[in-house]
């Protein structure tokens, strides 16, 4: 995707961005043919919008390009698609450093497109010089952090179950270094993961469950662990889901796309820490060999699951890995997941639900998120709530009788397995777009990523 953004070119064409406010004044320096031709073509500085300023002899002297008056981390994003392809573009004036690197993102993240399956590939794009001032190294490890979030949520789940995850996994850790280990099929029962192997027990040999373990970095420093949900593919189980749900469920392992992506900001970033990140990848499958609705599952931690919903199989496979987690109590922990349809009825596609046992560092996450753009809302461990969660025959039930809560009463689930002294946060969220806007087409997304990434960064500073 970097091949967007190019070093200087003299050759290259001003681009010049403006806000509605400043138009009139920069016209007011400009020759009468320039103003009658701006005022012809009815530009009036609307955000995304752009002009094409006429040179001598039909050359392309500059674009004129509209900002919005807010501060918007998407706002160069619209561009790229209404310029001319084939050539180069600058910024005719500087911008203060952090709005470089945004532009310079947003840039690159506009000619993103998953054309690993077509004959034809994506359309060409214009490219922009490096703006003054951008960081270099962090546009480029945002970039590649969320092409390879969008590029393994898209992949087909034909050719992204749990052994390709891993595989991608493996790749990560062999280009910084890291150690990758990966627990497969009944390897997991003898190694005491065993709702992650109830989960995924149902697939076909060639999809066998396992736990993906990454580690990178000093074991002296302080820990951080990752944890990302990892369905590969999402039928429901026993308990199918109607085909309108079942369409998208190639994006059920998008939690273990962002942890993979955050982990790849954070080694190329060289972040002094100890990075661990737990990936438990499986298929909820139908068959002979799949859970069933009231089984009673045992899991890492010693408590047991009665199965109220075989739908209801993120939280089974990451209770096993948070449990995996917590035991080596980490500086901090955060878990990533598309686990509840509840939480995107109360807060849409584009807003992160946050959960946390921690009122500094859901401070600093929402915090973050505001200063990336990317806003998360924090919902509740309402402690009454947990009462939904409790079983007649097991210690916990994975899914609450009740039509209410379903965020909430997941997360308490979750927090069941994570030791009350670890700082916690865990993210809900659907990891989609269902329609395209600039530098964010439909498909897979990153959520939160620069926003984690920075909470990270601070505390481990």
């Amino acid at each position: 995707m970097l091949e967007q953004l190019v070093e200087a070119d003299d050759t290259a064409t001003d681009l010049i961005a403006l806000r509605k406010g400043e138009l009139a004044p920069w016209l007011d320096g400009q020759s009468q043919a320039v103003r009658q031709w701006v005022e012809q073509t009815g530009f009036k500085a609307e955000p995304g919008s752009v002009c094409l300023l006429p040179g001598e002899g039909g050359a392309l002297a500059g674009v004129l390009a509209g900002l919005p008056d807010e501060d918007d981390p998407w706002a160069f994003a619209h561009f790229p698609s209404k310029l001319p392809a084939g050539r180069a573009y600058r910024l005719a004036a500087p911008l203060p450093a952090i709005q470089a690197g945004r532009a310079a993102l947003a840039w690159t993240l506009a000619a993103y497109a998953f054309d690993r399956y077509k004959a034809r590939k994506g359309k060409d794009f214009p490219r922009l010089t490096w703006p003054e001032g951008a960081d270099r190294a962090r546009v480029e490890r945002d970039a590649e952090a969320v092409c390879l979030v969008r590029d393994l949520i898209n992949t087909p789940a034909a050719d992204m179950g749990p052994a390709e995850l891993a595989a991608a996994a493996d790749t990560l850790a062999a280009r910084f270094g890291a150690r990758c280990r990966v627990v497969v099929g009944d390897g997991l029962l003898a190694e005491n993961y065993p709702a992650i192997f109830a989960v995924g027990r149902g697939a076909a040999q060639s999809r066998r469950p396992r736990l993906i373990d990454l580690t990178w970095g000093d074991e002296r420093a302080p820990k951080l662990t990752l944890v990302g949900k990892g369905v590969c593919f999402d039928t429901g189980g026993l308990d199918l889901k109607p085909s309108s749900n079942m369409k998208l469920m190639k994006k059920d392992m998008g939690g273990a796309a962002h942890v993979l992506g955050l982990a790849s900001m954070i080694m190329a970033a060289g972040l002094k820490l100890r990075l661990r990140v737990l990936i438990p990848a499986v298929e909820n499958s139908v068959s002979g060999e799949s859970m069933r609705p009231l089984d009673v599952l045992a899991t890492r931690k010693g408590l047991s699951v009665e199965v109220g919903n075989t739908d209801a199989e993120g939280r089974l496979i990451l209770c096993d890995a948070l449990a995996e987690a917590s035991a080596e109590k980490p500086a901090l922990l955060i878990d990533v997941a598309t686990l509840t349809g509840a939480a995107r009825s109360a807060l849409g596609t584009d807003l992160p639900a946050l959960f946390s046992n921690n009122d500094l560092l859901a401070t600093d996450l929402l915090r973050n998120g505001e200063a990336e753009g990317e806003p998360m809302w924090r919902l509740p461990l309402h402690k009454p709530y947990r009462r939904m969660i409790d079983s007649k025959v097991a210690d916990l039930t994975n899914a609450s009788d009740s039509p209410h809560a379903g965020a909430i009463t997941a997360a308490l689930f979750l927090q069941e397995f994570v030791e009350a002294e670890v700082p916690w946060a865990h993210l809900d969220i659907m990891a989609w777009n269902g329609a395209g806007r600039p530098g964010r087409p439909e498909g897979g997304e990153a959520l939160a990523l620069r926003a984690l990434f920075a909470t990270i960064a601070q505390r481990f500073t």
